[in-house]
């Protein structure tokens, strides 16, 4: 069965979906994107995702291209036409289509909308087998890596990097300061070398992660303390336990980085107490979805 998409209004099969060439996420990158783990048919953090999407889309000022009850109703009938309860969906919000030019639309046109949803592996059980290496690499993205956009060629590239170094994920690093400020397509966190578990505050370098949001609410309800507070190349260098988290890595320990092995170089004990943390989270958090 052909995999179905929400185009615009649309239910059709994805060999069919289409886009006019001058939609303005196509020809300028202008607009907006979410990722939501679907999980025994629930979508995880679905709240989170949605308040993300709507202040990305006020950033670029972009208004929603329906209410948010409405979009809800159009993510659960994308799953339940694909016939999928476990797996990763994809919405992208654009300006729409309009004659190109730099500026916004003189006259304002609806926002274009894709959803699309596919099916993933089982959520990771073991997690000394759920363990990746990484690089370090120049971030090379705008100042504004706090709206989620389609601008995404820095971090494609950073991948790609990491890739041909038989790695999971690039860190990257401001080239002035040394100072790391996450993932390629990930929230970066540490426990440093006296044992605290530490990221990087929230401020324009970094996306505001769900999965990061989520699992801090959760280190909180666990009693668990953690620090909101750069880190750098050094003190990475000299860290006992990293881990990236996302609505794909989940909690996701990183044992190697740059050919060298992370403490000592298995998965830690804080790594490991996190990733079941998060793992009941998913599995057992109704309050993750309606």
């Amino acid at each position: 069965m052909s995999r179905i998409a929400y185009v615009n209004g649309r239910y059709v099969p994805q060999p069919e979906a289409s886009v006019n060439i001058e939609d303005r996420g196509y020809q300028f990158g202008d607009g907006i994107y979410e990722v939501v783990h679907l999980y025994d048919g629930k979508y995880i953090d679905e709240d989170r995702h949605l308040d993300r999407l709507e202040r990305s889309l006020r950033e670029i000022r972009l208004p929603m291209p329906m209410s948010r009850a409405a979009l809800r109703l159009v993510l659960r009938e994308v799953a339940r036409r694909n016939r999928v309860t476990e797996g990763l969906l994809y919405m992208q919000v654009t300006r729409g289509v309009a004659r190109r030019d730099h500026p916004f639309p003189a006259k304002p046109v609806p926002p274009a909308i894709v959803v699309t949803v596919k099916r993933i592996p089982p959520y990771p059980t073991d997690v000394d087998k759920w363990g990746a290496a990484a690089i370090t690499h120049p971030d090379l993205r705008w100042a504004r890596c706090d709206i989620k956009t389609v601008n995404l060629l820095p971090n494609c590239l950073a991948r790609q990097a990491a890739r041909e170094q038989g790695a999971a994920e690039a860190v990257l690093f401001d080239e002035a300061t040394g100072l790391v400020t996450e993932g390629a397509a990930t929230s970066f966190w540490i426990v440093d070398e006296d044992g605290v578990i530490r990221t990087r505050h929230l401020d324009h370098s970094i996306l505001p992660g769900c999965t990061r949001s989520a699992l801090m609410a959760e280190l909180a309800e666990a009693g668990i303390a953690f620090e909101e507070r750069q880190f750098s190349l050094e003190e990475l260098s000299k860290a006992r336990e990293a881990f990236i988290t996302s609505a794909t890595s989940f909690v996701k320990p990183i044992v190697k980085i740059d050919g060298q092995p992370v403490g000592d170089g298995k998965v830690g004990p804080v790594v490991r107490r996190l990733f079941e943390i998060f793992a009941r989270h998913v599995k057992g958090g109704l309050k993750n979805a309606a």
